[in-house]
């Protein structure tokens, strides 16, 4: 019986749509399950089960020693480019003192020509023929003509028609960012929080059953003892650092406006929402597709990959 040729079509002038998905050629799209998305309580960078979790005023939370070490590279990264910065800096201004020195000496030797020779000569042209080192195919000195064709001209194998490629190194930003949300973040303004772990005694059984892990850990609402989860809305005290349900939070703590477990007094600048945990459902969570654009096919070998502009 002879083979299908609907999804390999060999007598067709362009791709097909099954063809182009085989190539891996344009916009590659991935739907992302729940496997692929952080849960509420891993840490943002390390995406483990957080140690001493810290958060920043957007609800991102990060492990005390992964956010220090963030911050520890972003310092010396910024070192590094200042200094960069700073060499290129003087670099430039060796270059315009050199320039200036030379006009100069240029403008003297012509002066001094003019006045002490019977015959005046154009030192800048003869400079600029000087520094030219094309001289034609009989090696002879090349003409305004030529000159003017010599750069214009895309000859890369002529040293003197060699384009310049220089590097320039921008101001770097003095502060640090956040890891997650990219925006300005400093040491000062992250607070340590606190979750509540369940002790409850079917939960304890469970823990001396299986092995003691910190990814069998859960976590409930000090005020409701309700369990916590990924499909629900936390919200940490930056006063005090304790998590508490959404629910809880925006019932009692704008009307007591004290914590709840510690009755440390608290306002409603200090309630945080913490990002939500993933479940892989498209009503809860967002950006569940990842996108991907490969101007070569991957099986050419060449598949260079670059980002998709959103």
């Amino acid at each position: 019986m002879p083979q299908r040729h609907s999804k390999n079509n060999n007598d067709l002038a362009y791709f097909t749509y099954d063809e182009k998905k085989k190539l891996g050629y344009g916009t590659q799209r991935e739907r992302l399950g729940k496997d692929s998305i952080k849960p509420f309580d891993a840490c943002s960078l390390c995406l483990k089960p957080f140690i001493d979790p810290m958060c920043c005023h957007k609800g991102h939370v990060f492990c005390r020693e992964c956010i220090l070490e963030c911050f520890l590279a972003q310092k010396k990264d910024i070192q590094r480019r200042l200094a960069a910065h700073t060499s290129q800096k003087k670099q430039d201004k060796d270059e315009e003192e050199e320039r200036l020195m030379l006009q100069k000496a240029r403008e003297l030797d012509e002066f001094d020509q003019q006045n002490h020779s019977a015959m005046p000569r154009n030192s800048d042209k003869n400079h600029n023929d000087d520094k030219n080192g094309f001289h034609g195919a009989n090696s002879v000195k090349t003409t305004s003509f030529e000159e003017e064709a010599l750069k214009t001209m895309k000859a890369f194998w002529l040293p003197s028609a060699t384009p310049a490629a220089s590097v320039r190194v921008d101001a770097p930003e003095t502060h640090t960012v956040c890891p997650e949300g990219k925006e300005k973040l400093k040491l000062k303004n992250l607070f340590a929080i606190r979750f509540t772990e369940d002790n409850s005694e079917e939960e304890e059984n469970k823990l001396k059953s299986a092995s003691s892990s910190s990814y069998d850990k859960s976590y409930i609402c000090p005020s409701c003892k309700v369990t916590l989860t990924n499909t629900m809305s936390l919200v940490a005290l930056s006063s005090c650092g304790h998590v508490f349900c959404k629910k809880c939070a925006e019932k009692f703590m704008p009307v007591d406006k004290v914590c709840l477990v510690c009755d440390k007094p608290c306002k409603d600048r200090n309630l945080v929402g913490l990002k939500k945990g993933g479940t892989g459902f498209a009503e809860h969570d967002d950006h569940l597709e990842a996108k991907e654009y490969k101007h070569l096919g991957s099986g050419s070998g060449l598949g260079l990959v670059r980002p998709v502009k959103t």
